[in-house]
């Protein structure tokens, strides 16, 4: 709870020294009507320090909000963790959760952007102000009734040790795992030998000898040389979901379209009616749409159907769900392809080629398709993820479970960049037009969709492979949280100072 209740207060912090910059006629160069820049006067180096400082807080704070809330949120609903009904109550949470956010988003783009274009900054940026702030007050003023599960804070020093032992121990040989008092298990443990998967790391955790290995307690002398067996599963834990992590990548680049997109509806038709036009920023909100309604059917209809058949509270597995979003992904940027290649042939045959900003007679709504069926994938796959990473880890990593899914959506931010980047120099050798050129009629983007379907084919292909690797997927993974506890307190001890003399 307290790393939300401080990232709250950044990003709260961050949104009013941008409101200052809109406010304070100090904070900002003076106003400026010339149509050429360079005769305005430039920002004062302490006014653009001003305006970092708030996006850097912004940044701090939204991007650990997010894993942070939802671990925490689920943390209020997992009491048991073998109780069906309670299962089921995870998974809806999931659900809605994501599909609140998408629902957020779409407020901000469309109202929140209104406000800020007719009432101007001052007021568009103090609303998000109000907002951010009444949503702190009313989670601190919450907090009595809130779950507190401890996290583990010697989690990444704990991965560090059994990585360090595991190499100190090399020259270990495996024992079986029918000798118990070969494992180092802290009393009371669930945990008391390790699996057969990354067989190096269980050196970490053997006993070689007794005397010289624990202290009168019981408990490891030198934690860099011996390991419990509940260190060695947690990170074991991690390694064993990396390559399924990494499929996630190639779909975040497959959702993350909107510069195109935004391209493309602005050089087709938008009406409706005669009066009525879409805007063009606004054809991502169908994606939003899709999500919402397939969340809320899938939730209230289908899961129940489908449990019946499947045996499963949730109706699909997680990586069933997963699976389908990779194959619909794949269906969506092969749509989008085919609907830019329509859209580039009209444009030409309509003397548009040498002219991006024509509008040619197609109607925009044939990018309506393409955007729902990226909302879907991102219902299938995404929902997919967080439910499977949460359930895999135990409750002291949950909020890693968040971040990993977090960090697959940069890190496909930063893919997509990469291959745009190196399409646009690849296109352009040998005096050709760059696929991906601003100007949409004279460049190629159906070929670059072309390049996306096949990365999100090939993807699929290595998603399949990555499950068969990783094997039967267990629901719900077991970990004692008496265990958790002693835990702390081995560490604890192990900081005391005679704890590493021999």
């Amino acid at each position: 709870m307290g790393y939300t209740v401080y990232l709250s207060e950044f990003e709260l912090q961050g949104m009013i020294i941008l409101w200052l910059t809109a406010l304070i006629p100090q904070a900002k160069p003076p106003h400026c009507n010339d149509p050429n820049p360079a005769n305005c006067v430039s920002a004062k180096p302490a006014q653009l320090l001003l305006l970092l400082s708030s996006f850097v807080l912004m940044a701090i704070g939204s991007a650990g909000i997010r894993p942070c809330s939802m671990a925490f949120g689920a943390d209020q609903l997992r009491k048991s963790d073998n109780n069906p009904k309670n299962e089921r109550v995870l998974q809806s949470f999931f659900n809605w959760y994501y599909a609140s956010v998408g629902i957020s988003i779409m407020f901000s783009v469309t109202v929140i952007v209104y406000i800020q274009d007719e009432a101007g900054w001052i007021v568009g940026f103090g609303v998000p102000v109000g907002l951010m702030l009444v949503s702190t007050i009313t989670f601190f003023l919450g907090s009595f009734l809130y779950v507190k599960v401890k996290a583990n804070k010697n989690l990444f020093p704990g991965f560090a040790h059994v990585i360090v032992a595991a190499w100190k121990n090399k020259h270990f040989s495996l024992i079986p795992n029918n000798i118990f008092d070969g494992w180092y298990s802290l009393k009371g443990s669930k945990l008391v030998t390790p699996t057969e998967t990354l067989r190096f790391l269980n050196k970490a955790c053997i006993i070689k000898n007794r005397q010289k290995d624990l202290n009168p307690q019981g408990l490891a002398i030198d934690p860099w040389r011996l390991c419990t067996v509940k260190q060695v599963e947690e990170l074991k834990a991690l390694i064993k979901l990396i390559p399924i992590w990494s499929t996630g990548i190639p779909v975040a680049v497959a959702i993350n379209q909107y510069s195109f997109n935004l391209l493309r509806a602005k050089t087709m038709d938008r009406h409706i009616i005669s009066s009525f036009k879409i805007p063009a920023a606004s054809f991502g909100v169908f994606g939003i749409l899709t999500l919402t309604v397939w969340v809320a059917t899938y939730d209230l209809f289908i899961v129940p159907l489908l449990s019946k058949f499947t045996k499963q509270p949730r109706g699909l597995s997680f990586k069933q769900r997963m699976g389908i979003g990779l194959a619909i992904s794949c269906v969506a940027i092969a749509v989008a392809a085919d609907v830019e290649r329509r859209r580039r042939s009209v444009a030409i045959r309509e003397g548009f080629s040498d002219n991006s900003a024509g509008v040619v007679s197609m109607s925009a709504m044939w990018l309506v398709p393409q955007n729902c069926l990226i909302g879907l994938a991102e219902a299938f796959n995404v929902i997919g993820q967080i439910e499977f990473y949460y359930s895999q880890f135990p409750k002291s990593m949950a909020s890693i479970a968040m971040a990993l899914f977090a960090l697959g959506m940069a890190m496909g931010n930063v893919l997509g960049s990469i291959i745009v980047s190196s399409v646009d120099n690849l296109s352009k050798k040998g005096g050709g037009k760059s696929w991906v050129s601003n100007n949409l009629n004279q460049g190629h983007s159906d070929y670059y969709y072309w390049l996306l379907a096949g990365l999100c084919v090939a993807n699929f292909f290595y998603y399949l492979l990555c499950c068969w690797v990783y094997g039967p997927c267990e629901e719900e993974k077991t970990w004692d949280e008496e265990e958790e506890e002693d835990m702390r307190k081995e560490l604890k001890s192990m900081a005391s100072p005679n704890v590493f003399s021999t």
